[in-house]
């Protein structure tokens, strides 16, 4: 596996810029079609340069500007903000309290930091196979709501290069939302409440939301190897203590003596299932909820969203194709029917691509000493022969289909305006 040298990050950020970055395709993703005509030109974009200087307020007139600034700017990370009502490059000149961001795609943001209460194999910024699961889950419990119960089509999910994974919901409609509503469709979303001081941070009431349901569905096609097998939570005392506190006190005590009898979290578990159900049929007692498993399933494994990045419509979120600067690795689109055999490890470090890059160029270069070839030619060429070509493609799929979308759209005003 290709090691990164983060020393070495100025002179990869060179090359990336200048041969590798998909320009074509980023442009024509914020751009949408050109429907509006400014978009692209009033969205603002930030630049994170080297010695953690941030620059905000960053727009472009065209795909040709961006290219040339970021190659002369080489930013260590670049963030994408919103579509303002004036170009974010001239906020300053604008009168005061007009200068608005207007629209942006609905964004969610999913770090694994979140998950350290409920995660037994890493913590802070570290993950490894064992808890990528919870990022499996995360991304299958919220893009089926977003697809199913909210009916957007339009979900380009990536991963952040280190510890988490960003989903951006492109629809024209979405764009389009109040942070009111941004902030209703979260709460929809969200399920595990409580800070650090909060044990048992899912209730759930006898009436259970189908949106529930369906995300239990999908826990339960990874609950016992993520958590019983790879997480052991029920491995010794300490680690089912955490998860007596979350169950009625009328049977933590029988729990505790069948779970120092067990051997493993499988057969703790299968004695937790049955405790519960026995209290459950126990008419008398009502302490007991109906669907005790299912919570500590929720709170165990259910999507931790960072409410703020998605309700603010000026809030900026760390863009596709980025290279995180700690681990070399690009930010990708996560192609979902590979969902679950995506592996964080295997995604590209800026290191390999530029070294496959330095390969392809030393063996072409006799090859084509007499062919003049534009610059937009050599660039396609150089990434499709890269590691980077098949995250490239992911992302193009995407493109199509809202391209498919907007024309679809367009036909059905075009031929509505003629039906007198």
């Amino acid at each position: 596996m290709e090691t990164f040298d983060p020393t070495e990050l100025p002179e990869l950020l060179k090359l990336y810029y200048r041969r590798l970055f998909p320009y074509s395709q980023y442009y024509r993703w914020l751009n949408y079609g050109g429907v509006i005509k400014n978009y692209f030109q009033h969205r603002e974009f930030s630049f994170t340069l080297k010695d953690d200087i941030y620059v905000r307020y960053q727009s472009f007139n065209n795909q040709s500007d961006l290219e040339k600034e970021m190659q002369k700017m080489n930013p260590y990370k670049i963030d994408i903000g919103a579509v303002y009502s004036h170009r974010p490059n001239q906020h300053n000149t604008v009168k005061l309290g007009a200068f608005q961001a207007q629209e942006k795609e609905l964004v969610f943001d999913i770090d694994m930091t979140d998950y350290d209460d409920v995660r037994r194999c890493c913590s802070s910024a570290d993950i490894c196979p064992k808890c990528w699961t919870l990022m499996t889950m995360a991304i299958r419990i919220i893009d089926r709501a977003l697809e199913e119960d909210f009916g957007f089509k339009h979900r380009l999910w990536v991963y952040s290069g280190r510890r988490g994974v960003h989903c951006w919901v492109c629809d024209e409609s979405v764009r389009k939302l109040s942070s009111a509503v941004r902030s209703g469709i979260v709460e929809y979303l969200s399920l595990v409440k409580g800070g650090q001081d909060v044990k048992k941070k899912v209730h759930l009431s006898e009436k259970i939301h189908p949106f529930i349901r369906k995300s239990i569905n999908i826990i339960n096609k990874y609950f016992e190897e993520y958590a019983l097998v790879n997480q052991d939570i029920l491995e010794n005392k300490e680690s089912w203590d955490k998860i007596l506190a979350l169950v009625p006190e009328t049977i933590r005590d029988e729990l505790q003596q069948s779970f120092q009898k067990s051997h493993s979290s499988l057969q703790r578990w299968e004695h937790l299932k049955k405790a519960a159900s026995k209290c459950q049929n126990n008419i008398k007692n009502d302490k007991c909820g109906p669907w005790l498993e299912w919570e500590i399933m929720l709170q165990y494994c259910f999507p931790r969203l960072d409410i703020n990045v998605s309700k603010g419509i000026n809030h900026l979120l760390k863009s596709p194709f980025s290279v995180h600067p700690k681990t070399g690795r690009i930010s990708v689109p996560i192609d979902l029917h590979t969902l679950d055999q995506f592996d964080p490890f295997t995604v590209p470090t800026i290191s390999l691509i530029c070294h496959e890059l330095d390969a392809i160029s030393t063996n072409e270069d006799k090859k084509q000493e007499n062919e003049a070839e534009s610059d937009i030619k050599h660039r396609t060429r150089d990434y499709k022969k890269t590691s980077l070509a098949p995250y490239v493609k992911v992302f193009e799929c995407f493109l199509e289909n809202l391209d498919k979308s907007r024309k679809g759209e367009l036909l059905k005003k075009s031929d509505l305006q003629k039906d007198f």
